[in-house]
């Protein structure tokens, strides 16, 4: 089968990447299920209702949505990079498109603007977005890449829009700004700012939305290269895709100790969540922008979007954005 791989289950559960096919006697599973190349595939969210995967392709400006019982992808194009994808609580979608949050309606694939963030940096876009336990949209801006990962810094801001229609920032600042989540008890906020290689958490009051003592629960490796999107297990521990590093890695942000590591067969891992029936799948996107003709060649399953079983654990359901 295209794309499959098994892994051996280690101490840090390796899954080499070797090519294609390769059979390493295993539970754990690797598969291409979105054959579909990005060339900046971002921000999974599985919507159980449709049995579908939600995801982005950055400057393509593109919001997918793929079937998982017909492996149908659909598309909606839309005015400017598109970098995050929410499920709306009323019905559609909500989205980050430029330095906008919008409403996508998916029957008629029409767009309308919910606020707008940045007016004074017409370099910027938003990058990574996650809705709250609350229904707050959270998601950060950045400066326009000159390469991947090339940029102005410090010209990123993280915001939030509230069920109300306004948006409220919480800090500028930012490199890249980039994964988000919230801890089971939902009283930690946790964060990612990809230049700073660390992966950060916030006390978090649900109530107010607001955030407070900001500090590391765990330094990437060198290996392990620029944190990028993250989701949370129901053990409370924290997936991480490492961009350019080729691997999710699993985190215990109480201990700050990594605990596993899963290597995929692509070297720009992108983001990462839970979907599946029971939330124990974990679809892992990639990036194809960055690499030359040689890396393209080696890497024929780059730009992917890939799904991960056997791992013993499973996700929680996204939460939906309650404008």
């Amino acid at each position: 089968m295209h794309g499959l791989l098994f892994a051996k289950c280690l101490p840090h559960c390796l899954c080499q990447p070797m090519g294609d096919p390769v059979l390493i006697m295993s539970s754990i599973k690797i598969e291409t299920v979105v054959l579909d190349t990005n060339r900046c595939g971002e921000s999974p969210v599985w919507e159980e209702k449709s049995n579908s995967l939600l995801y982005v392709d950055i400057p393509s400006k593109k919001i997918c949505r793929w079937n998982s019982l017909t492996k149908q992808v659909q598309e909606v194009i839309v005015d400017s990079p598109v970098s995050s994808v929410a499920i709306r609580q009323s019905g559609g979608y909500v989205a980050t498109v430029g330095t906008r949050f919008c409403a996508l309606n998916w029957e008629d694939q029409s767009l309308s603007d919910l606020f707008s963030v940045d007016k004074d940096k017409k370099n910027n876009r938003f990058n990574d977005g996650k809705v709250d336990p609350a229904g707050r949209y959270f998601a950060g801006t950045m400066a326009e890449e000159i390469a991947p990962a090339v940029l102005e810094r410090y010209q990123g801001s993280l915001y939030a829009l509230f069920p109300n229609g306004i948006a409220e920032k919480y800090f500028d600042n930012v490199d890249i700004s980039n994964g988000l989540d919230w801890s089971l008890d939902h009283k930690v906020f946790y964060y990612i700012d990809s230049l700073s290689y660390s992966v950060d958490a916030f006390d978090y009051d649900l109530h107010t939305g607001k955030i407070a003592n900001r500090r590391s629960v765990y330094k990437m490796e060198k290996e392990e290269h620029i944190p990028d999107g993250m989701c949370i297990d129901t053990e409370g521990k924290l997936w991480v895709a490492c961009y350019n590093g080729g691997r999710v890695i699993r985190l215990d942000p109480e201990t700050g100790k990594r605990l596993q590591t899963v290597k995929l067969p692509v070297e720009k891992t992108t983001s990462c969540c839970f979907g599946g029936k029971d939330y124990s799948e974990l679809y892992v996107t990639s990036a194809r922008d960055g690499l030359d003709t040689d890396e393209l060649s080696r890497q024929p399953d780059t730009g992917k979007i890939f799904k991960i079983t056997g791992l013993g654990v499973k996700g929680i359901a996204p939460f939906p954005f309650a404008g």
